[in-house]
Protein backbone atom coordinates (compact mmCIF):
# COMPACT_ATOMS: atom_id res chain seq x y z
CA UNK A 1 0.00 0.00 0.00
CA UNK A 2 1.25 3.50 -0.56
CA UNK A 3 1.55 4.84 2.81
CA UNK A 4 0.17 8.57 2.35
CA UNK A 5 -2.57 7.42 0.42
CA UNK A 6 -3.27 4.89 3.40
CA UNK A 7 -3.05 7.61 5.63
CA UNK A 8 -5.35 10.05 3.83
CA UNK A 9 -7.96 7.51 3.99
CA UNK A 10 -7.55 6.70 7.72
CA UNK A 11 -7.81 9.98 8.56
CA UNK A 12 -11.18 10.52 7.05
CA UNK A 13 -12.33 7.44 8.35
CA UNK A 14 -11.19 8.64 11.88
CA UNK A 15 -13.08 12.30 11.46
CA UNK A 16 -16.10 9.72 10.92
CA UNK A 17 -15.25 7.81 14.26
CA UNK A 18 -14.19 4.48 12.57
CA UNK A 19 -10.17 4.78 14.00
CA UNK A 20 -8.81 7.28 15.57
CA UNK A 21 -5.83 9.18 15.40
CA UNK A 22 -4.08 8.92 18.60
CA UNK A 23 -0.57 10.75 17.22
CA UNK A 24 0.32 11.73 14.25
CA UNK A 25 0.12 9.17 11.73
CA UNK A 26 -0.78 6.75 14.21
CA UNK A 27 -4.19 5.06 14.80
CA UNK A 28 -6.09 3.63 16.93
CA UNK A 29 -9.75 1.07 16.79
CA UNK A 30 -12.58 2.60 17.92
CA UNK A 31 -15.60 0.24 18.61
CA UNK A 32 -16.71 0.40 15.20
CA UNK A 33 -13.46 -0.34 13.82
CA UNK A 34 -13.44 -3.53 16.20
CA UNK A 35 -16.01 -5.27 13.76
CA UNK A 36 -13.56 -5.22 11.08
CA UNK A 37 -11.53 -7.33 12.78
CA UNK A 38 -11.63 -11.12 11.66
CA UNK A 39 -11.44 -12.29 15.43
CA UNK A 40 -14.26 -10.34 16.86
CA UNK A 41 -16.96 -12.33 17.72
CA UNK A 42 -19.78 -10.12 15.84
CA UNK A 43 -17.16 -9.92 13.04
CA UNK A 44 -18.34 -7.61 10.18
CA UNK A 45 -15.37 -8.19 7.74
CA UNK A 46 -16.40 -10.35 5.04
CA UNK A 47 -19.86 -8.19 4.74
CA UNK A 48 -17.68 -5.06 4.02
CA UNK A 49 -15.51 -7.44 1.91
CA UNK A 50 -18.86 -8.02 -0.26
CA UNK A 51 -20.13 -4.15 0.01
CA UNK A 52 -16.87 -2.49 -0.89
CA UNK A 53 -16.30 -4.98 -4.18
CA UNK A 54 -15.83 -3.37 -7.46
CA UNK A 55 -18.99 -5.58 -8.68
CA UNK A 56 -20.57 -3.26 -6.47
CA UNK A 57 -19.46 0.11 -7.31
CA UNK A 58 -20.14 -0.49 -10.97
CA UNK A 59 -23.68 -1.71 -10.43
CA UNK A 60 -24.57 1.54 -8.32
CA UNK A 61 -22.96 3.01 -11.31
CA UNK A 62 -26.06 1.64 -13.31
CA UNK A 63 -28.55 2.48 -10.81
CA UNK A 64 -30.78 4.53 -13.32
CA UNK A 65 -31.43 1.62 -15.33
CA UNK A 66 -33.78 0.54 -12.32
CA UNK A 67 -35.04 3.75 -12.15
CA UNK A 68 -35.90 3.63 -15.84
CA UNK A 69 -37.00 0.23 -16.24
CA UNK A 70 -37.90 -1.38 -12.69
CA UNK A 71 -35.28 -3.86 -13.53
CA UNK A 72 -32.38 -4.99 -11.81
CA UNK A 73 -29.05 -2.70 -12.66
CA UNK A 74 -26.77 -5.45 -11.59
CA UNK A 75 -28.06 -7.22 -14.71
CA UNK A 76 -26.61 -4.57 -17.39
CA UNK A 77 -23.39 -4.15 -15.61
CA UNK A 78 -22.50 -7.85 -15.77
CA UNK A 79 -24.84 -8.94 -18.99
CA UNK A 80 -26.67 -11.34 -16.88
CA UNK A 81 -28.98 -11.87 -13.37
CA UNK A 82 -26.48 -11.70 -10.29
CA UNK A 83 -26.61 -15.17 -9.30
CA UNK A 84 -25.80 -16.53 -12.59
CA UNK A 85 -22.57 -14.33 -12.44
CA UNK A 86 -22.06 -15.66 -8.73
CA UNK A 87 -22.30 -18.96 -10.18
CA UNK A 88 -19.44 -18.24 -13.02
CA UNK A 89 -17.41 -15.99 -11.07
CA UNK A 90 -16.02 -18.73 -8.11
CA UNK A 91 -14.19 -16.04 -6.37
CA UNK A 92 -16.35 -13.75 -6.16
CA UNK A 93 -19.33 -16.06 -5.23
CA UNK A 94 -17.11 -17.13 -2.25
CA UNK A 95 -16.82 -13.00 -1.39
CA UNK A 96 -20.69 -13.08 -1.42
CA UNK A 97 -21.32 -16.76 0.80
CA UNK A 98 -18.48 -15.59 3.25
CA UNK A 99 -20.77 -12.40 3.82
CA UNK A 100 -23.94 -14.37 3.90
CA UNK A 101 -22.41 -16.95 6.31
CA UNK A 102 -21.48 -13.99 8.63
CA UNK A 103 -24.74 -12.03 8.63
CA UNK A 104 -26.39 -15.40 9.43
CA UNK A 105 -24.18 -16.07 12.56
CA UNK A 106 -25.45 -11.98 13.34
CA UNK A 107 -28.72 -12.88 12.98
CA UNK A 108 -29.94 -16.16 14.22
CA UNK A 109 -28.69 -15.92 17.93
CA UNK A 110 -31.42 -13.52 18.28
CA UNK A 111 -33.82 -15.27 16.60
CA UNK A 112 -33.00 -18.06 18.93
CA UNK A 113 -33.77 -15.74 21.57
CA UNK A 114 -36.87 -14.40 20.58
CA UNK A 115 -38.63 -17.72 18.81
CA UNK A 116 -39.23 -21.17 19.81
CA UNK A 117 -38.46 -23.96 16.91
CA UNK A 118 -39.27 -26.16 19.42
CA UNK A 119 -41.51 -29.10 18.49
CA UNK A 120 -40.08 -29.51 14.65
CA UNK A 121 -38.60 -32.96 13.80
CA UNK A 122 -36.74 -32.13 10.34
CA UNK A 123 -36.50 -28.61 9.69
CA UNK A 124 -35.55 -27.70 5.84
CA UNK A 125 -33.36 -25.18 5.23
CA UNK A 126 -34.31 -23.42 1.82
CA UNK A 127 -31.23 -21.72 0.17
CA UNK A 128 -29.69 -21.89 3.45
CA UNK A 129 -25.64 -21.43 2.10
CA UNK A 130 -23.19 -23.00 3.98
CA UNK A 131 -25.52 -23.89 7.08
CA UNK A 132 -24.71 -21.25 9.52
CA UNK A 133 -28.50 -21.03 10.47
CA UNK A 134 -29.62 -25.10 10.20
CA UNK A 135 -26.73 -25.60 12.12
CA UNK A 136 -27.20 -23.13 15.17
CA UNK A 137 -30.98 -23.91 15.22
CA UNK A 138 -29.94 -27.48 15.37
CA UNK A 139 -27.38 -27.19 18.26
CA UNK A 140 -29.92 -25.21 20.54
CA UNK A 141 -32.21 -28.76 19.72
CA UNK A 142 -30.64 -31.38 19.83
CA UNK A 143 -33.79 -33.79 18.75
CA UNK A 144 -34.52 -31.71 15.68
CA UNK A 145 -33.02 -33.06 12.06
CA UNK A 146 -32.08 -30.66 9.16
CA UNK A 147 -32.21 -30.87 5.43
CA UNK A 148 -29.70 -27.88 3.50
CA UNK A 149 -30.85 -27.04 0.35
CA UNK A 150 -28.46 -24.57 -2.12
CA UNK A 151 -27.12 -25.46 -5.42
CA UNK A 152 -24.42 -27.62 -5.66
CA UNK A 153 -21.38 -25.10 -5.54
CA UNK A 154 -22.64 -23.52 -2.44
CA UNK A 155 -23.13 -27.13 -0.59
CA UNK A 156 -19.88 -27.94 -1.07
CA UNK A 157 -18.78 -25.08 0.88
CA UNK A 158 -21.19 -26.70 3.74
CA UNK A 159 -19.85 -29.89 3.64
CA UNK A 160 -16.42 -29.10 5.58
CA UNK A 161 -19.10 -26.41 8.32
CA UNK A 162 -20.88 -29.44 9.15
CA UNK A 163 -18.38 -31.72 9.56
CA UNK A 164 -16.41 -29.24 12.24
CA UNK A 165 -19.55 -28.61 13.84
CA UNK A 166 -20.01 -32.81 14.19
CA UNK A 167 -23.57 -32.35 12.67
CA UNK A 168 -23.30 -34.33 9.56
CA UNK A 169 -25.08 -37.33 10.89
CA UNK A 170 -28.61 -35.09 11.58
CA UNK A 171 -28.26 -32.93 8.35
CA UNK A 172 -29.16 -34.23 4.99
CA UNK A 173 -27.83 -31.86 2.17
CA UNK A 174 -29.89 -31.71 -1.14
CA UNK A 175 -29.02 -29.96 -4.09
CA UNK A 176 -31.59 -27.85 -6.05
CA UNK A 177 -33.85 -24.82 -8.03
CA UNK A 178 -36.13 -23.52 -5.46
CA UNK A 179 -38.09 -22.06 -8.31
CA UNK A 180 -38.75 -26.13 -9.82
CA UNK A 181 -38.80 -27.82 -6.45
CA UNK A 182 -37.94 -28.40 -2.42
CA UNK A 183 -37.17 -31.23 -0.90
CA UNK A 184 -40.52 -32.68 0.87
CA UNK A 185 -40.60 -34.48 4.03
CA UNK A 186 -40.31 -31.48 6.20
CA UNK A 187 -42.60 -30.32 9.58
CA UNK A 188 -41.19 -26.73 8.83
CA UNK A 189 -39.11 -24.83 5.92
CA UNK A 190 -36.88 -22.30 7.07
CA UNK A 191 -35.44 -18.99 4.76
CA UNK A 192 -33.01 -16.57 5.80
CA UNK A 193 -33.25 -13.50 3.54
CA UNK A 194 -34.52 -15.46 0.62
CA UNK A 195 -37.83 -13.79 -0.41
CA UNK A 196 -36.40 -10.31 -0.44
CA UNK A 197 -34.19 -11.13 -3.10
CA UNK A 198 -37.31 -11.89 -5.76
CA UNK A 199 -40.17 -9.97 -7.26
CA UNK A 200 -43.88 -10.69 -5.79
CA UNK A 201 -44.16 -13.50 -8.90
CA UNK A 202 -41.04 -15.35 -7.97
CA UNK A 203 -40.97 -15.09 -4.30
CA UNK A 204 -45.03 -16.73 -4.68
CA UNK A 205 -43.52 -19.62 -6.80
CA UNK A 206 -40.92 -20.31 -4.18
CA UNK A 207 -43.24 -20.13 -1.33
CA UNK A 208 -46.09 -21.87 -3.08
CA UNK A 209 -43.21 -25.33 -4.43
CA UNK A 210 -42.84 -25.14 -0.39
CA UNK A 211 -46.83 -25.71 0.12
CA UNK A 212 -46.65 -27.98 -2.16
CA UNK A 213 -43.87 -30.00 -0.23
CA UNK A 214 -45.99 -29.65 2.96
CA UNK A 215 -48.65 -31.64 1.04
CA UNK A 216 -51.39 -30.30 3.72
CA UNK A 217 -49.61 -31.36 6.65
CA UNK A 218 -51.08 -30.26 9.83
CA UNK A 219 -49.08 -28.16 11.83
CA UNK A 220 -46.84 -27.30 8.71
CA UNK A 221 -45.60 -23.98 8.34
CA UNK A 222 -42.91 -21.89 6.89
CA UNK A 223 -40.39 -19.23 8.73
CA UNK A 224 -38.80 -16.60 7.46
CA UNK A 225 -36.32 -14.35 8.99
CA UNK A 226 -36.67 -10.83 6.84
CA UNK A 227 -36.58 -6.99 7.52
CA UNK A 228 -40.12 -5.67 7.76
CA UNK A 229 -40.49 -2.27 6.65
CA UNK A 230 -41.76 0.17 8.93
CA UNK A 231 -44.73 2.56 7.78
CA UNK A 232 -43.93 6.57 7.33
CA UNK A 233 -40.35 8.23 7.89
CA UNK A 234 -39.09 6.13 10.16
CA UNK A 235 -35.08 5.66 9.88
CA UNK A 236 -34.94 1.73 9.22
CA UNK A 237 -31.78 -0.41 7.48
CA UNK A 238 -34.65 -2.34 5.37
CA UNK A 239 -35.17 0.57 3.46
CA UNK A 240 -31.59 0.84 2.82
CA UNK A 241 -31.45 -2.50 1.70
CA UNK A 242 -34.69 -1.96 -0.48
CA UNK A 243 -32.72 -0.10 -2.80
CA UNK A 244 -29.97 -3.29 -2.66
CA UNK A 245 -32.14 -5.65 -3.56
CA UNK A 246 -33.57 -3.61 -6.24
CA UNK A 247 -30.22 -2.90 -8.25
CA UNK A 248 -28.81 -6.48 -7.79
CA UNK A 249 -31.08 -8.93 -7.48
CA UNK A 250 -34.45 -7.22 -8.24
CA UNK A 251 -36.52 -8.23 -5.20
CA UNK A 252 -37.59 -6.18 -2.30
CA UNK A 253 -38.38 -5.36 1.25
CA UNK A 254 -41.64 -5.69 2.32
CA UNK A 255 -44.01 -4.39 5.27
CA UNK A 256 -45.91 -6.61 7.11
CA UNK A 257 -49.24 -6.59 4.88
CA UNK A 258 -46.80 -7.19 1.60
CA UNK A 259 -45.78 -10.37 3.79
CA UNK A 260 -49.07 -11.60 4.86
CA UNK A 261 -50.39 -10.77 1.03
CA UNK A 262 -47.75 -12.99 -0.44
CA UNK A 263 -48.02 -15.34 1.89
CA UNK A 264 -52.02 -15.91 1.58
CA UNK A 265 -51.54 -16.44 -2.19
CA UNK A 266 -49.14 -18.80 -2.09
CA UNK A 267 -51.80 -20.77 0.78
CA UNK A 268 -50.18 -19.68 3.94
CA UNK A 269 -51.79 -18.24 6.77
CA UNK A 270 -49.76 -15.52 8.31
CA UNK A 271 -49.63 -16.19 12.79
CA UNK A 272 -46.78 -14.36 13.74
CA UNK A 273 -44.06 -11.57 13.36
CA UNK A 274 -41.37 -11.59 16.49
CA UNK A 275 -39.25 -9.01 16.71
CA UNK A 276 -35.30 -9.77 17.26
CA UNK A 277 -32.79 -7.83 18.73
CA UNK A 278 -31.35 -8.12 14.78
CA UNK A 279 -32.95 -6.15 11.50
CA UNK A 280 -34.05 -8.84 10.73
CA UNK A 281 -37.43 -10.22 12.61
CA UNK A 282 -38.86 -13.91 12.51
CA UNK A 283 -42.15 -14.16 9.95
CA UNK A 284 -44.42 -17.53 11.03
CA UNK A 285 -46.98 -18.80 8.51
CA UNK A 286 -49.20 -22.16 8.87
CA UNK A 287 -50.63 -23.88 5.84
CA UNK A 288 -54.31 -23.15 5.40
Amino acid sequence: KNEDALYRVMRVLASAGVFTEVSPRTFALTPPAEFLQKAHPQSARDMMFFIADPFHFRAYADLDESLKTGRPAGEKTVGMPVFEYFAKNPAYSEIFNRAMTMMSAAVIPAALEAYDFGGIGVLVDVAGGHGEVLMSILRKYPQMRGVLMDVDHVLAGAAPRLAAAGLTDRVQTVPGDFFKAVPAGGDAFIMKHIIHDWDDERAALILKNIHRALDGKRGGKVILLEAVVPPGNVPDLSKVADIEMMVLPGGRERTAEEFRALLDGAGFRMTSITPTKSPLAVIEAVVK
